[in-house]
């Protein structure tokens, strides 16, 4: 995979220029996506140096990501060959930072749960996850060192998990959804996908001008919680031993596990997820469903109508059980500093019918929190695992340099 850090390092060098750099982001996306299937469309490189902060990061940008100079389709054939007028403001801030939108990526429909064609690098019959299937993809397949994903349900931490590499779901609303697909206001958070926990925190501290990078952490002072979900029982044998191999590393250096037994409000906040995601989607794509319901997958048309049949007075109450699991998971954060977590039920499914679960996402989109996917473990088929990092609200740099830490001390699972 082509790493964030080592590319940048190169150039400050003078090992590379920063065109050299996106040349070979070129090469690779010619020799690889053919197989892998993560690309729409690849851009033309730029002419002469890039200049900037990010020069010599080429980015996948998710279609659902408003671009002026490519189409974004936003995963539908009734949206084939939509030129937006400007840029997403994050696509924007790349561009102005030096970074190259190498290409648009592929998505899911409508960032939804009906499978694209992306295949996953780490083994091609597996699904790489959804919906940011071609960002986690292209980094994974060593195409592009970074791009862009978004998370709804668990669309960024999911397929960076299944795909083994770093996938970050910043705090909500960190950075901005202008020019970025509505499916969900309240729950759509953009994420960011890289080789490392180190390499996407460089990339999202460069991108926007935030103090994210990693910073040192000292381990005798962290208090992991480890959570005990309601949900647990759904995850595999092998995944369960990840996340508690994961624990017993960090306890060895010194850190303290303190077991967290699932609080009610939060169980009922998974819950909830649904009924607000369902309600709004249904008023985002209300055009989309009226004039082109043939046009629109089966599962995303029974996710709009049940929206559509919710009441106001029922996603006020799922709003309110939303607030309550906000309350609860910050009272958590009193005792320790970061929760530890699985990032999904398992490895990667067979085929590509599915996308998988993001049971084990939801929540913590829902109530707001950063997350980090630490890759590295796998199962006995030799697929990647994920561990997941759970920060306080607020505290992204905390969240990313512990899972860095983590990473480290645990990369031998």
């Amino acid at each position: 995979m082509l790493s964030v850090k080592t590319i940048l390092d190169d150039i400050a060098a003078g090992r590379t220029t920063p065109r050299e750099a996106l040349v070979a982001s070129r090469i690779a996306i010619a020799g690889a996506d053919a197989a892998i299937g993560a690309f729409n469309i690849v851009a033309e490189l730029p002419d002469g140096e890039p200049q900037g902060p990010l020069a010599g990061i080429a980015l996948g940008v998710k279609d659902i990501y408003d671009t002026a100079d490519l189409p974004t389709a936003y995963g539908s054939p009734i949206f084939a060959g939509h030129r937006p007028a400007m840029d997403a403001a994050l696509v924007a801030l790349a561009r102005e930072q030096g970074g190259w939108v190498a290409g648009k990526t592929v998505t899911t429909e409508f960032a939804f749960l009906s499978p694209a064609h992306t295949r996953n690098p780490r083994n091609v019959a597996h699904t790489p996850g959804g919906s940011s299937s071609g960002s986690a993809a292209a980094v994974a397949a060593g195409m592009v060192p970074a791009a862009f994903g978004s998370q709804t349900g668990g669309s960024v931490i999911r397929p960076a998990a299944y795909c083994g590499v770093a996938g970050y779901k910043p705090s909500f609303r960190l950075a901005p959804t202008t020019g970025m697909l509505t499916f969900s206001w309240g729950l759509d958070t953009p994420g960011f996908f890289a080789a490392s926990v180190e390499d996407v925190a460089l990339f999202v501290d460069r991108l926007l001008g935030r103090p994210l990078a990693i910073e040192a952490v000292d381990a005798k002072s962290l208090r992991f919680g480890l959570y005990r979900s309601r949900i647990d029982a759904d995850m595999s044998a092998d995944m369960r031993r990840a996340v508690e191999r994961a624990a017993e590393r960090a306890e060895r250096e010194g850190a303290a596990i303190v077991e967290i037994a699932e609080p009610d409000p939060m169980a009922e906040g998974r819950d909830a997820h649904g009924a607000l995601q369902n309600f709004e989607a249904a008023l985002a794509l209300r055009h989309v469903l009226n004039a082109h319901r043939d046009r629109l997958s089966p599962i995303l048309v029974e996710a709009l109508e049940t929206g559509r049949r919710t009441t106001p007075e029922a996603y006020d109450a799922a709003r309110t059980k939303a607030h309550r699991a906000r309350k609860a998971i910050a009272k958590l954060f009193d005792d320790i500093d970061v929760l530890m977590a699985p990032s999904a039920p398992g490895a990667a499914p067979a085929g590509l019918a599915s996308t998988g679960s993001p049971a084990f996402n939801k929540l913590w989109t829902l109530t707001g929190n950063p997350c980090v996917n630490i890759p590295g473990a796998t199962d006995a088929a030799a697929l990647p695992l994920g561990v997941q990092i759970i920060g306080r609200f607020g505290r992204d740099r905390q969240t990313l340099s512990v899972a860095a830490w983590l990473a480290n001390v645990a990369s031998s699972l």
